[in-house]
């Protein structure tokens, strides 16, 4: 039986992509040539992280040439940026396992969903590290096991671990040149003490993760002029500037975007906002169903469950009360719009269960509100409808 093993390696990082290896191992018992070479190196393999640096580069490229497959799968900054960490880490394994049935098959697939599968794969069971299906919803989902901890306990997966941690760290060092200052060479886009001290120096470089709170607070603090200058040296990248218009680099030129620098930065920091709010939920025993979860018709900044309830939570945040409160922006028409949504994802809910809505959890809907450039917490309570 060959395992697909698969893990990802850069969810950490303040700048860089994330990377997702998988691999599937040829047999010991059906190479018929060099078997006891084959065997060596199989034994060397371990988590990535409990192996030094030459030691996985020796065996990076071992690795993909004795394979029986491999594959890369890249979601870049930007993406993270845009969709979240959870929905990037989905991308990064759905390409990687897209390239490795393209190089073994010859068959691209969409990787969104991996539908019409070549009638014969290169592997029977996948086992991804840790604890989510990052292929659920997809035509491979069934044969998809969950593992704590297997980059040191199954082979394959160490194999994946391995490749995708010297692919992300040779590109991070290659960064080191084009983006000097930084320490990428050094700390590969992690956050050390040389990496906090050149963020707060130079500000964020186009390789920077905004949505991670480090970035987004060294850029905040930068003066309106110093983000003027930062942008005219990085206007690949950054989406906004202060002078009402969002710029990206294209065709040699720079060209205006339809995003505003204020809903830009609004974006950012709805995002920061609803981290807090979730992360005071699980606090309280919730479970995090979803968060920013959106349809043709409705959306839902998170969704959460207890035993017993299944908690609609809209999130407010203000950096000031200039305006009003947060919770002001709670009125009757917004409570509507909050009914339908959780209405309609209780519906969606009950038939991906097969359940009956009566069987289900009671809705509860709930605001959360946070102010202040420190993105406090003020409150969390359940409205009444």
């Amino acid at each position: 039986m060959a395992i697909l093993g698969i893990d990802e390696v850069g969810r950490g990082p303040w700048a860089g992509p994330l990377v997702v290896g998988a691999c599937v191992l040829n047999s010991r018992f059906d190479e018929k040539e060099n078997e006891i070479e084959a065997e060596t190196w199989q034994d060397e393999l371990n988590d990535s992280k409990k192996l030094t640096a030459k030691k996985r580069e020796n065996l990076a490229p071992i690795i993909k040439e004795k394979a029986k497959a491999t594959g890369l799968g890249w979601a870049s900054s930007r993406e993270l940026d845009s969709i979240g960490l959870a929905e990037a880490l989905k991308l990064a394994t759905r390409r990687a396992v897209c390239e490795l049935i393209k190089k073994s098959n010859g068959v691209k697939l969409d990787e969104n969903t991996l539908k019409n599968l070549p009638e014969k794969l290169p592997f029977d069971e996948i086992i991804i590290d840790g604890t989510s299906n990052f292929l659920k919803g997809t035509d491979l989902e069934n044969l998809v096991s969950v593992l704590p901890k297997a980059d040191a306990k199954i082979k394959e997966v160490s194999g994946a671990s391995i490749i995708a941690k010297v692919a992300r760290d040779n590109y991070m060092v290659s960064l080191a040149e084009k983006y000097p200052g930084y320490g990428f060479e050094k700390h590969v886009g992690y956050g050390t003490a040389l990496h906090k001290k050149a963020l707060t120096e130079l500000g964020p470089c186009p390789e920077h993760r905004h949505s991670f709170k480090p970035v987004y607070e060294a850029w905040q603090s930068f003066s309106k002029e110093d983000k003027r200058r930062h942008e005219e040296r990085h206007s690949e990248r950054y989406p906004c500037d202060d002078r009402g218009s969002a710029w990206r680099f294209r065709g040699g030129a720079l060209h205006a975007s339809s995003m505003s620098a204020r809903g830009a930065r609004a974006r950012l920091a709805g995002y920061y906002a609803e981290g807090i709010v979730a992360d005071y939920l699980k606090r309280q025993g919730h479970t995090i169903i979803a968060r920013n979860y959106k349809t043709k018709f409705y959306e839902i900044d998170i969704v959460s469950a207890t035993t017993d309830h299944i908690y609609f939570t809209e999130v407010k945040y203000r950096q000031t009360d200039s305006h009003g409160a947060p919770l002001d922006f709670i009125d009757a028409k917004k409570k509507q719009k909050i009914t339908f949504a959780s209405n309609a994802f209780m519906q969606f809910l009950s038939k991906k269960l097969n359940r009956d809505l009566d069987d289900m959890p009671s809705p509860i809907l709930a605001v959360a509100s946070v102010s202040g450039p420190d993105f406090k917490l003020d409150k969390w309570l359940e409205l009444v409808v």
